[in-house]
């Protein structure tokens, strides 16, 4: 805009000049001019190629344009004694002549000059623009974070303090031989705190810190990549000692070799040239890369190996202290009631990471504002804990009488077996009231943390996912079983593959892996068979057959041998719609429910000694054509 203003600017001086050079008069017609000059009213001329200018005898001047080829216009002046000479022609302006030439080229210069600065924003010069940005971002104290707000992940915290603390003060590690680490790689699953680690080492670290996305590196033209990585070191080495953290770096750092042709791509151009810059010929003193993705499995090995990331923090889900300790942190911004325990609340969550916990507290919140409560209370979080596990009530879903009886039946069948199955989970609470996609919802949940899971508990979970199909045929007969069975038997299906192809759990097949997850083309995954020939094959999948029919028979014998207590189960839920499993084991010791005041609405949820959301425990339920989500 500037540099069109300067040239408008030009173009208007040089047409002021250009007017300021022309003579002014009358403009009059060749005919009316040649009268004129027949009735002697003519002093003097003077004639052009373009123009004739002159001047009348009363003092007028005028002009008037020529018309070509007119040989009798000399003859006439002297006939009427008009005085009269040639004008030379007038000289174009310079100026104005290479301004109006050279302005297509200035117009396409400027646009080449446009489009060159925005690629330099986006590509070459990007490392710079998110250095500056960055650094911005340190001086601003608002909003700062520490280590004090990281909890629940005591040991990764202490690895990355450690690096910090070396950083401040060097001398107390290398008087004794040690060298700082040059790169630590947090892995971990999503929302354990990866990235929060790393804002609290930038909050700690008082040095100079540069984050950047693995994925920013990666553009379609060819090279930038690579240039965005030597521009970033660059910058590092210009304010080192400093801290370089590349969040997810899975997306630049995969495995060389998996592309099509050559794989010489634009990726494994980039990644290469990281790999060169992190330890390569010329050592980068004083840089440390930070770095975070959830897919180790797929990153290079040239990238992990030590002197590139000396360490690997392993950033895990959360154990019961590490749940306290962590809503222990975010229940610090929400005012509480007395009754909330926050031991109860992380007993009942195992599974859940940081991210869900921090989303637990803020949904109990909003409850409580929808309320019109001035706390949050117990109540709130035992609510927000089942709208996060099961999925928000959907009370206005118009379901027939048929349809609600065949839920309840299948949700009862579920219960049923997982009372009578002693490795089962006990079951947190029971619903007919659709959440999420599901008509119908069972969720048990584990006692403590499971690090490790059984053959019996397998068994026990084959047999609770068939229990609703087998609720369904007992009652309705065959013909009458419903589509709501489908995802329980995708996961009784998914569990048995996995018993018999990765967990070596068949007799006839023995401790061996068959199926192996493999990187594909593109950087899709792909399951394929090892070691299987056909006969093999016909013997994996009658195995996997045999452990899903044995699941369906021990459900079978459950709920054939107790119906009456399956038809008790069934009307309760009718009844109430959502039962707890205390509620749930009273009803199937005493043969009845006493809730006062309470009929045909969800139950006051009592906190129950391990809760769990679907990461770690199961939900068996009845869905809408098939789609309920099913956790494991």
């Amino acid at each position: 805009m500037i540099w069109g203003g300067i040239f408008l600017a030009l173009l208007l001086v040089v047409s002021l000049f250009n007017n300021a050079g022309q003579t002014a008069g009358t403009t009059v017609q060749y005919s009316e001019f040649r009268n004129q000059v027949e009735q002697g009213q003519v002093a003097e001329v003077a004639l052009g190629e373009d123009v004739i200018t002159g001047t009348l005898k009363n003092g007028n001047a005028f002009q008037t344009v020529p018309v070509p080829n007119d040989p009798d216009i000399t003859r006439l002046l002297e006939e009427n004694e008009v005085k009269f000479t040639g004008k030379p022609r007038e000289q174009p302006n310079m100026l104005l002549y290479i301004l109006l030439n050279s302005l297509p080229f200035l117009l396409i210069l400027g646009i080449a000059f446009f489009a060159l600065r925005q690629v330099q924003k986006g590509g070459g010069g990007g490392a710079m623009g998110f250095g500056k940005s960055k650094a911005k971002m340190l001086t601003e104290r608002s909003g700062k974070v520490t280590f004090q707000d990281v909890a629940g992940i005591d040991e990764a915290r202490e690895e990355l303090e450690e690096v910090v603390e070396f950083l401040k003060d060097p001398q107390r590690f290398s008087k004794l031989g040690g060298q700082i680490p040059k790169g630590a790689l947090l892995v971990g699953s999503p929302g354990t705190g990866k990235t929060l680690l790393a804002r609290a080492i930038a909050g700690e670290a008082g040095v100079p810190f540069f984050t950047i996305s693995g994925s920013d590196f990666v553009e379609m033209f060819v090279g930038v990549g690579a240039s965005r990585v030597r521009d970033m070191f660059e910058q590092a080495k210009k304010n080192a000692p400093c801290i370089v953290f590349i969040d997810e770096i899975d997306a630049v750092g995969r495995s060389r070799g998996g592309g099509l042709g050559n794989s010489n791509d634009e990726r494994e151009q980039t990644l290469n040239q990281l790999l060169v810059e992190m330890d390569g010929f010329e050592a980068n003193e004083g840089i440390i890369i930070v770095a975070a993705t959830n897919r180790p499995d797929v990153l290079d090995p040239a990238l992990l190996r030590p002197g590139r990331f000396d360490r690997q923090v392993v950033v895990p889900i959360p154990d019961i202290d590490g749940r306290e300790k962590i809503l222990g942190v975010h229940m610090k911004k929400v005012p509480l009631a007395p009754d909330v325990n926050s031991r109860t609340i992380a007993r009942g969550t195992p599974g859940f990471s940081g991210a869900d916990l921090a989303n637990l507290v803020n949904e109990a919140a909003l409850l409580a504002a929808r309320r019109n409560k001035r706390l949050v209370a117990m109540q709130e979080f035992e609510d927000a804990k089942d709208k996060v596990m099961m999925g928000a009530e959907r009370r206005s879903m118009v379901m027939t009488d048929d349809e609600k009886k065949m839920t309840a039946y299948h949700e009862a069948g579920h219960a049923l077996v997982s009372v009578n199955e002693p490795a089962s989970d006990p079951i947190h609470k029971a619903t007919i009231i659709p959440r999420g996609r599901a008509l119908g919802m069972v969720m048990r949940l584990p006692e403590r943390d499971n690090y490790s899971y059984h053959r019996d508990k397998m068994h026990a979970n084959l047999a609770v996912a068939m229990g609703g199909r087998v609720a369904e045929e007992i009652i309705f007969g065959h013909d009458k079983v419903s589509s709501g069975a489908s995802g329980d038997i995708q996961y009784a299906t998914d569990l048995a593959r996995n018993m018999v192809t990765k967990w070596g759990m068949s007799e006839k097949l023995g401790p061996l892996q068959y199926e192996d997850q493999q990187e594909g083309y593109l950087g899709m995954g792909q399951t394929s068979r090892t070691m299987a020939g056909a006969e093999t094959n016909k013997l994996i999948d009658a195995e996997i057959r045999d452990l899903v029919e044995g699941g369906l028979k021990r459900a079978t014998d459950v709920l054939t041998e107790q119906e009456d207590k399956l038809h008790l189960l069934a009307q309760a839920m009718l009844e109430y719609e959502t039962l707890t499993g205390d509620e749930i084991t009273r009803l199937l010791e005493d043969g009845k429910l006493d809730r006062p005041d309470e009929p045909k609405g969800p139950a006051k949820v009592v906190p129950t000694h391990g809760s769990a959301i679907p990461k770690a425990g199961k939900r068996f339920g009845g869905s809408n054509g098939g789609e309920a989500p099913q956790g494991a």
